[in-house]
């Protein structure tokens, strides 16, 4: 548990006993902010009894998977917001964020660090701060951090769909149509993230509780048009990899008719050789050619001429 009490003038008061809390709180200056990384199960009751939270609220708040949302609540807001991190090797990562927005409070709470968070906290709590925060400047800070991070990862997810149209216009392989499927995987999964934060930070812009200021507005939209651009490039991705993946298909299937119709031209052939053939190896003593001693080249010149007549028949038409 890590306790921060920021005070007018800069500087910040850091406590890890959770029974500052109360004293934070009846204080009339200052910024609270407590931040659990990672938290225990009886956080759960000295959150309650400090700050007064719903259990509803707080279930979720020590939930691994809950889906991005805002609660509103008489004094406070409950946000679940998530951060993102994408490796080739190891796919896309997701670290929940779960802030608690009073009046006079943050509260965050995160089962694993998250290096936006960090940076956020080292920025608020240097001596170079000279005003105090507000929960809007601290809540805007934390969701800024964390979709800027989004940026990052989207690119790299943009680079494997470029090198995938490579490779399909390169020839494909093997392996290329599972590589598709895996991204476009990837890209479902973030828009299950991205677009009900969208959803988040618009419920934040009707302002219903006094928690944050008038002013703090403005900053929240940025974050909702960065939010719906971030959806507009991930269905553009999404489209490209449908439009790659129906090319590849297409060409596979192309191939495939060539090859069909090369086969089927090559079967008429020898079954215009196999006729010839036929006839001559039928097992009847009474047969005009039987005795002829040019019988078999002239077999052999007879199916070459038909095989070389039908050869040239299908390429006059196009077909081979």
């Amino acid at each position: 548990m890590s306790i921060r009490w920021v005070i007018p003038g800069g500087g910040a008061e850091v406590s890890t006993r959770e029974e500052a809390i109360p004293a934070f709180l009846a204080r009339s200056d200052g910024f609270l902010w407590l931040d659990l990384c990672p938290p225990e199960e009886a956080d759960r009751q000295r959150l309650r009894e400090a700050f007064g939270f719903h259990p509803l609220a707080l279930e979720d708040a020590f939930r691994a998977r809950e889906r991005p949302k805002v609660d509103a609540y008489p004094d406070h807001y409950f946000i679940a917001f998530y951060a993102v991190g994408y490796e080739t090797e190891d796919g896309l990562s997701l670290r929940p964020l779960h802030i608690f927005a009073g009046p006079r409070y943050v509260v965050t709470i995160r089962s694993q660090p998250i290096p936006e968070v960090e940076q956020v906290i080292a920025r608020w709590q240097g001596p170079e701060r000279q005003r105090v925060p507000t929960s809007g400047s601290v809540v805007y800070d934390l969701l800024d951090a964390v979709v800027d991070g989004y940026f990052p990862a989207l690119d790299r997810i943009a680079e494997e769909v470029e090198e995938l149209e490579e490779r399909l216009f390169a020839g494909g392989d093997g392996r290329l149509v599972e590589a598709i499927f895996q991204v476009r995987k990837t890209l479902l999964e973030l828009r299950r993230v991205v677009a009900p934060e969208r959803e988040v930070i618009n419920l934040l812009l009707r302002h219903e509780l006094p928690v944050f200021r008038p002013e703090d507005m403005a900053y929240f939209q940025d974050l909702y048009d960065r939010l719906v651009r971030l959806i507009e490039s991930i269905d553009l991705y999404r489209d490209m990899l449908s439009g790659a993946l129906e090319s590849y298909l297409s060409l596979q299937s192309n191939r495939l008719n060539e090859i069909v119709k090369v086969l089927t031209i090559a079967s008429i052939i020898l079954m215009a050789d196999a006729l010839v053939a036929g006839i001559y190896g039928m097992n009847f003593r009474y047969m005009p050619e039987l005795e002829w001693p040019w019988g078999y080249p002239m077999a052999l010149l007879m199916m070459a001429g038909i095989s070389a007549g039908l050869a040239l028949f299908f390429r006059r038409r196009g077909w081979l």
